[in-house]
């Protein structure tokens, strides 16, 4: 089965790459894998002011991704897997993928507007040979008919 990987943050790119995966995952009998990375806080003198702000912080995520499978869901297609990890978001995401070798593809939204995202400049530069699975840019500025039209 292909699984589709997609980043996901609060952002519109963010929902874009997760249109495109969802509606390509249910065309082609596949499943998606919805990741949210936490970034680690900076230094805080208070170590429980830090944690805090950690468990707030992975508590939106979890809100957030579960709010998506269950659209995914709503829509007719599969419930996604998804998961939260800590971390710098582009070793938390090539981490991901040497774990998980059945992943087909990364998919990732570029920003409608200005640079593209970290990661996207990331995985397009000299991230980008040794991925072990295709990546895919959905560009931000998609209207959802052309999304479904493209996926």
């Amino acid at each position: 089965m292909r699984i589709y990987l997609v980043i996901i943050d609060e952002t519109e790119e963010a929902r874009v790459a997760l249109r495109f995966a969802s509606r390509r995952a249910a065309k082609t009998g596949g499943a998606v894998h919805l990741l949210s990375v936490i970034e680690p806080e900076p230094f805080v003198a208070f170590g429980g002011i830090a944690a805090t702000i950690e468990q707030e912080a992975r508590d939106r995520a979890e809100v957030l991704l579960t709010s998506l499978a269950s659209a995914i869901v709503a829509e007719g297609g599969r419930m996604p897997e998804i998961s939260v990890q800590q971390g710098e978001a582009v070793k938390v995401v090539r981490d991901h993928l040497t774990a998980h070798t059945e992943v087909a593809a990364l998919v990732l939204g570029a920003a409608r507007d200005g640079e593209p995202g970290a990661l996207v400049t990331h995985f397009t530069g000299p991230g980008l040979g040794s991925l072990p699975c295709p990546l895919m840019i959905i560009p931000g500025g998609l209207a959802e008919d052309e999304i479904d039209r493209l996926s």
